[in-house]
């Protein structure tokens, strides 16, 4: 952050020659902290509504740690995906208080928010395999401020264990369906509800999957209307997303 910047804008505010909406739009724009092996983004929370979240997967724990030391003096909320127990151990040295979401693989610094709106999320997964990757979209979105809902294990194979749930389904505002195999469940939830839907393909399958690449494809190709697609297995991106939706006019 870039304190003579700030103190400049904000001289000028106080002198009356910029006006406030003038000076947060500058406030978007404003760099980041340096720490040499990571340039961190600590005004991402003012321009997208949430701190940067850090991708734990190839850094060190030393990396880690650094970059939430940085982005802790501005934010009560932090998040670090695609970590294991040991970067967790790493972290909760230092940050006695942060959470492991074992099955979502985040670690999480700070309390989860209190919801910004009634309306809800509903994660849905086709099959057990999958929770991994639904669990990372659920804390995602739960940490934005969502009310989550979750249905597992309600994959095509067995389509009747959808059926006592339509109250459910229909009532969400938004929704995401985790998939891998064959990728058809978003298709058919997309094809009952006035909602969108976030496919998101699993890596789960045998060898014909491709290691997710059937269910991406199956997904793209949708005949529902309503369904749109992120990356395999980035539940992350899912719940982000979905929490964008699910915010959006509050």
């Amino acid at each position: 952050m870039d304190r003579d910047k700030i103190h400049a804008l904000l001289e000028k505010v106080r002198a009356g020659s910029m006006d406030i909406e003038t000076a947060m739009a500058a406030f978007r724009t404003l760099p980041y902290e340096d720490l040499g092996f990571a340039m961190v983004d600590s005004h991402r929370a003012l321009r997208k509504g949430f701190p940067e979240v850090i991708f734990c997967q190839n850094k060190t724990r030393e990396q880690v740690v650094g970059i939430i030391d940085s982005l802790s003096q501005d934010h009560k909320t932090i998040l670090a995906t695609r970590a294991d127990v040991e970067m967790f151990e790493a972290v909760n040295k230092k940050y006695p208080e942060a959470k492991y979401h074992r099955q979502g693989r985040i670690i999480q610094i700070g309390e989860t928010p209190k919801a910004r709106t009634k309306k809800s999320i509903l994660v849905i997964t086709a099959g057990t395999s999958d929770i991994t990757v639904a669990e990372e979209a659920v804390v995602t979105a739960e940490a934005m401020g969502n009310i989550v809902e979750k249905i597992y294990d309600a994959g095509v194979a067995g389509i009747h264990r959808l059926f006592g749930r339509v109250e459910k389904i229909i009532g969400a505002n938004v929704i995401v369906v985790v998939a891998g195999m064959d990728g058809a469940l978003p298709s058919i939830i997309g094809g009952l509800v006035d909602r969108p839907v976030i496919a998101v393909p699993t890596s789960v399958g045998y060898g014909a999957s491709f290691n997710g690449l059937s269910a991406l494809l199956t997904m793209l190709n949708s005949c529902a209307p309503g369904v749109s697609v992120v990356n395999i297995d980035n539940g992350f991106g899912a719940g982000y997303i979905a929490a964008m939706i699910n915010l959006a006019g509050e």
